[in-house]
């Protein structure tokens, strides 16, 4: 018990792990998605695992219902079914179960059934069902037990039904002994066993106990004591063939009330003498000794010497041949059932046989041989009684004129599964109380309108599996009161336009696997206020076209079930527009097995009440599902689109499903599921998407995360999904680092950008900062039109030249540069910043202005010039319009000498020097300073004159005919009158 104790923690500690980590799937299981209560109804189906505690491992709590099929399971071990405590049902069928340890459904205190059928257990452990005090119902169906050990059944003492039929038990007093205390039992079948007798030791049967079945044994005696089956009121002891009459001498039977013993060696007459049964509780089927009238007519003066009146009188399988007039006239008066099933009768006439019983309400007559059923117009005795009559599994093949005029009142008629081939225009007249008439499974050609004429009680009609190919017109005209009529399987090509007239209760109507090319609307008009059921599948129905007149459908506005499923052999091919227009009412529509080119945006959209679609296999060739195709299914509950093919799942397509709860997506060809799709469903509780080649990759990392944090949908068989291009991984753990390998080398070069551009940008801001600046105001200006109007001006400029000088130098400015330049004759117009920019607007546009504004920008360069911010955007401006533009707009006067030391750093003013003229004023201390200057103004004023285009390169190049440097320059007072250019 120690290491049970250790083993039982340790399978809790693991599950408990399972649970916080699990998704809400599961390995081997699946929830039914029909259950009304989530988590407690699941089934372990066609699984290769062999080990149980692995198909329920990961299983939760609070499972009530639990089935277990169909795997090749053979071994139960102790504490299985620990972490299940709820378990009300457990179900461990058809699976290949040899052992069961003793603790194997230890913690089951709350089981109320236990199904162990169709295994191999040839032994149970005596403690076995220990924990088993709630259990109810407990089968042991075919099996190989060979014997009950002692006090296996000692502590389910509430168990009603038990069932161990089809196993090797032989010793029916080790089987007394186990039930004897079951003080509740009701039900023990022991059929199919190797049992030989009765004999039981000094116990009794549980009082409660009244049904026991004990058939298919081989049972020579009974062996029992007379008061052993005192209680019992149904005992089924058929089929033991060496069991003789002498068997039932002083056995006390005077509470059967259903005793069966055909196929056994009992003597009827003698039975009725020795035993107290009463007679009308006997079946008399399968009694060898009857098959003749001599001993049926004897048998029935013995029951009416004793007084006896029947309810019922079951005489199948006697192999009676024939029936005569005063068969049956001897016999007590049976007013339920007379069974006449499974013998060789070739003919019953009108009843004949019948005589005297005239209170018989229900007569079987099913698997006969029975070739047709006579006219009996001429009958004298008439049976008014009679409500049920049963002619199924014969083979009549025609139904003549009045064949039922001495039934006039029955109420269900079953003719079907026959061979049918002539059914007389008036074969059912006088039938007018008959609710039910089957006559499917037959060869019936042709229905007429006097065929049913008189059935105005008529609800169920079935004439399914027939050859019917037309309905003509008044066929149905007096079945008002009709229901259901069933004409599938039959060959119909089309209806008469009054083919369904009269019709006018009819609720469901299946027209399936017919030969019907169209839908044709006028035939629904008798019942289109009542018809709830429309069965379509499997006709010819097709559409060349998606444009109708009008919807087929429009008028039936209280059809809830359509089915439209395998149109042969094309398929419907096109869904029409509008086709489903006005069936608000609908709830189910079926469209399996079609081949449907496309499905149409609007295809669904008057659908509106929808809460069942399945397409399964309806469109192969659609790959892509339109967006919006499902937008007004905003009732729809279960969705079946399982094998079309899809490639795409969308919140376009999926998205407005808000009352989803079942989505079946299995065997489609999606490598990536979006995920806000599924998060748009917000009452989704079942995914199905078993044999989907779901990408292990970065793609559906989002649906792995999701898979494993959603706790309300269950995906199936999740962690059996595999990986397509690796079928050793699964989609639930593919390695998702690949992912976030990405994002690392992202977030590298990210980061390298980053770094790079701080290092960058101070060496950029030192070295393009004016160009950068120069740059957004042109853009600026540009983007508000200024640009345009700057170059407008250029072309009638309202200044001569834009003097660009330092606040420090002003005085010469205004003592020596304006009165040469504006006066003395001279006709310059100059524009200076302390007099002529514009008040109140930026400095920058101003400046920018007056350089655009001005044929010519002189910059009067000095030492204080130099380190003036606004004097370098000023000569930056100037020299950008220079050498962008390549306008002649440039001119640099130095008023004191500079060494090239001191314009080092000024790397724009040397490359304008460079290209460019520029002047020297004139120093005090030269030969003659008053000629210097006269010449330097000169000088001046040509330049400003000048043209401002430039001249050709080949001028340009003429014309630099002599390199000087900046000492040279130094000089320009003392030259000629010529100014240089330096290359």
């Amino acid at each position: 018990m120690a290491s049970l104790t250790h083993r039982l923690l340790t399978v809790t500690v693991v599950l408990g792990a399972v649970q916080l980590l699990s998704a809400y799937s599961f390995h081997n299981c699946i929830e039914d998605p029909n259950s009304d209560v989530s988590r407690q109804s699941f089934k372990c189906d066609h699984r290769e695992q062999k080990n149980l505690s692995a198909i329920i491992h990961d299983l939760p709590t609070s499972v009530v219902n639990l089935a277990i099929s169909f795997n090749p399971v053979t071994f139960i071990a102790n504490g299985s079914f620990v972490h299940l405590p709820n378990l009300l049902n457990l179900t461990i069928t058809n699976n290949y179960l040899e052992t069961l340890e003793e603790f194997a459904f230890q913690n089951l205190h709350q089981l109320t059934s236990l199904n162990l059928s169709c295994n191999r257990i040839s032994e149970l452990n005596p403690r076995l069902f220990n924990d088993l005090n709630n259990l109810t119902f407990l089968s042991l169906t075919y099996n190989k037990l060979k014997q009950l050990p002692e006090g296996v059944f000692s502590s389910v003492f509430n168990l009603e039904t038990l069932i161990m039929r089809q196993n090797f038990l032989t010793k029916f007093s080790g089987i007394a002994k186990s039930v004897s205390q079951l003080k509740h039992l009701k039900k023990l079948d022991l059929c199919f066993n190797n049992l030989t007798s009765l004999r039981h030791s000094n116990v009794s049967l549980p009082k409660s106990l009244t049904i026991i079945y004990i058939c298919r044994n081989n049972l020579s005696t009974l062996g029992c004591k007379p008061w052993f089956l005192r209680s019992i009121q149904l005992l089924d002891l058929s089929y033991n063939f060496m069991l003789p009459t002498q068997a039932f001498r002083g056995l006390d039977l005077s509470h059967v009330n259903n005793l069966r013993f055909r196929s056994t060696n009992v003597k009827i007459m003698e039975f009725l003498s020795i035993s107290n049964v009463y007679a009308g509780h006997i079946d008399f089927s399968g009694l060898n000794g009857l098959k003749n009238n001599t001993m049926l007519m004897e048998m029935c003066r013995l029951l009416r010497s004793k007084a006896w009146n029947i309810k019922k009188m079951l005489l199948g399988n006697n192999g009676i041949l024939n029936l005569k007039n005063d068969s049956l006239y001897h016999c007590p008066k049976i007013t339920g059932l007379l069974d006449l099933s499974q013998n060789q009768l070739k003919s019953i006439g009108c009843l004949h046989f019948l005589n005297g019983q005239t209170q018989l309400r229900s007569l079987s007559a099913e698997h006969n041989h029975l070739v047709s059923l006579p006219s009996c117009v001429k009958q004298n005795t008439v049976f008014h009684n009679l409500e049920e009559v049963s002619y199924r599994y014969n083979r009549i093949l025609s139904v003549n004129s009045h064949a039922f005029s001495h039934t006039p009142n029955i109420k269900t008629l079953k003719l079907n599964i026959n061979i049918i081939a002539f059914l007389h225009q008036t074969a059912l007249k006088g039938l007018k109380r008959l609710e039910t008439l089957r006559l499917d499974n037959n060869i019936l050609t042709d229905l007429f309108q006097s065929n049913f004429e008189d059935l105005y009680n008529l609800q169920v009609l079935n004439l399914r599996n027939n050859r019917i190919c037309v309905i003509f017109n008044g066929t149905f005209h007096n079945l008002g009161n009709l229901t259901t009529l069933d004409l599938g399987g039959n060959k119909i090509t089309h209806f008469d336009s009054s083919g369904l007239e009269g019709l006018k209760s009819l609720s469901k109507l299946y027209l399936d696997d017919n030969n019907l090319k169209i839908i044709d609307t006028s035939i629904y008009n008798a019942f289109r206020d009542t018809l709830t059921v429309l069965d379509l599948k499997g006709n010819q129905i097709r559409f060349l076209s998606e444009s109708i007149s009008f919807s087929p459908f429009m008028n039936l506005s209280k059809l809830s079930d359509l089915k439209l499923d395998g149109q042969q052999p094309h398929g419907l091919t096109i869904l029409p527009r509008a086709f489903f227009r006005g069936l608000f009412s609908l709830r189910a529509l079926y469209m399996t097995n079609n081949k449907i080119f496309n499905l149409a945006p609007n295809a669904f959209d008057d659908l509106t009440g929808l809460k069942f679609l399945t397409l399964d296999n309806c469109c192969g060739t659609v790959t892509q599902l339109q967006p919006g195709v499902f937008k007004n299914l905003k009732n729809l509950t279960k969705l079946i689109v399982e094998n079309m093919g899809i490639q795409n799942f969308s919140k376009e397509v999926f998205g407005n499903l808000t009352e989803l709860q079942i989505l079946q997506l299995n065997r489609n060809g999606m490598q990536h599921i979006d995920i806000s799709a599924l998060e748009s469903l917000p009452k989704l509780r079942y995914l199905d998407v078993r044999n989907v080649p779901l990408s292990c990759t970065c793609k559906n990392r989002m649906l792995k995360n999701w898979t494993a944090r959603n706790p309300h949908v269950q995906v199936v068989f999740l962690y059996s999904l595999p990986c397509p291009h690796e079928h050793k991984l699964r989609f639930h753990n593919f390695d998702t680092k690949v992912c976030y390998i990405d994002l690392g080398m992202y977030m590298f070069f990210s980061t390298a950008l980053a770094i790079f551009l701080f290092t960058v940008t101070p060496i950029l801001y030192v070295k393009l900062y004016w160009k950068m600046k120069y740059g957004y105001y042109v853009f600026r200006s540009w983007f508000s039109e200024q640009w345009r109007r700057l170059r407008e001006e250029e072309e009638n400029c309202k200044y001569d030249a834009f003097i660009s000088y330092n606040s420090s130098d002003e005085q010469w400015v205004m003592e020596q540069l304006l009165p040469n330049l504006e006066g003395n004759g001279s006709s310059f117009k100059l524009c200076l910043h302390h007099r002529d920019f514009e008040l109140g607007r930026d400095i920058v546009d101003n400046i920018v202005c007056a350089v655009y504004s001005s044929r010519k920008t002189i910059c009067v360069v000095s030492r204080n010039f130099l380190r003036s911010e606004w004097c370098s955007l000023e000569i930056q401006l100037a020299s950008y319009r220079l050498f962008d533009e390549h306008r002649d707009v440039l001119l640099l006067v130095f008023l004191e000498p500079l060494s090239e030391r001191q314009l080092s750093s000024y790397h724009r003013m040397r490359k304008v020097m460079l290209k460019k003229t520029y002047l020297q004023w004139p120093c005090l201390d030269c030969t003659d300073p008053a000629q210097a200057q006269e010449l330097f103004w000169n000088q001046l004023k040509r330049a400003i004159r000048a043209e401002s285009r430039l001249e050709t390169e080949e001028r340009s190049e003429s014309r630099v005919t002599e390199n000087t440097t900046l000492e040279e320059t130094e000089h320009f007072g003392t030259s000629d009158e010529k100014y240089y250019l330096l290359p």
